[in-house]
């Protein structure tokens, strides 16, 4: 298969997996408080990575570890809360659109921190992204006038935390393979996550019908929108440029708000537009 054919069936599956994480978040709030859903969905993660990646945490160099740890709390840890706490005030679709804020904090920490170079027809994508993500975030919650904001700034700050974890990959582990980043990163993760679930309460609700059931829906969130969408993901970051693998962002928006559509929530000509106008951005952003 070309490289070619390779980068848009990564991102085209990526955006489907981490479009769909939004509403199995959602599902899974209904039962579990923030605390709850992030610690599970990362110990679900790594149980998973763990099974089918153990043996590639040998082919990690020692010298490696430090950048798989820092990675591990950059890319995972803090978002995965981040996201989780925020969509107790903002709605599912809402937080998918926001994260396309990711591919600019990629371009911009890229250049300034980390000296890469991104062409003109990249910017030109990013800022058509950046449009079409503005048009959807306004109208996307124009009908909802109580939410706090607060909310949308957890999610930018998830967002950075990811265009610094993209570039750190490329410039430290791109000589380690996706699959020990990944298995590296969640076996970092497990005992974290583990003192903050039995810290949180569970132990009192875990025999709840109410939290099982979403505790079923956070095992796909863990072993799908984590586990199998990282080591994709990663992957992605290898054969491409840190800017080309964070515009799967763009994408995911599209499948959040079609959930979206799925769990009763409407969209309105501009929200198309802005969807439109994101998937050019996306090709500006990525083509040659």
């Amino acid at each position: 298969m070309k490289f070619k054919e390779n980068k848009w069936i990564l991102l085209i599956v990526l955006s489907l997996i981490w479009g769909s994480s939004f509403i199995l978040m959602k599902r899974g709030l209904v039962g579990l408080n923030p605390y709850q859903l992030g610690s599970l969905r990362i110990i679900f993660a790594t149980i998973f990575l763990l099974i089918v990646g153990f043996k590639s945490l040998a082919k990690i160099p020692i010298i490696k570890w430090k950048f798989i740890a820092l990675t591990a709390f950059l890319g995972t840890f803090l978002p995965v809360f981040l996201f989780a706490y925020a969509q107790t005030g903002i709605k599912s679709s809402v937080s998918g659109i926001l994260n396309s804020l990711t591919p600019l904090y990629t371009m911009l920490l890229g250049a300034l921190a980390f000296g890469f170079s991104f062409r003109k027809n990249q910017i030109i994508g990013v800022v058509l992204g950046l449009s079409g993500c503005f048009i959807l975030v306004i109208n996307g919650n124009s009908g909802n006038s109580n939410t706090n904001y607060f909310y949308i700034i957890l999610v930018i700050i998830a967002t950075i935390c990811y265009a610094l974890n993209v570039n750190l990959i490329k410039k430290y582990l791109s000589d380690v393979s996706p699959l020990s980043i990944t298995t590296g990163n969640f076996t970092v993760l497990l005992i974290p996550a583990i003192i903050i679930l039995f810290s949180s309460g569970f132990t009192n609700v875990m025999t709840q019908t109410t939290v099982q059931h979403s505790a079923m829906f956070v095992i796909l969130l863990g072993v799908f929108g984590t586990g199998v969408a990282n080591v994709l993901y990663f992957q992605l970051v290898q054969i491409t440029s840190p800017l080309t693998a964070s515009s799967v962002t763009y994408f995911i928006p599209i499948v959040a708000m079609s959930w979206g559509i799925l769990d009763g929530e409407m969209l309105n000509p501009l929200q198309f537009l802005g969807a439109l106008i994101i998937l050019i951005g996306v090709y500006m952003a990525t083509r040659k």
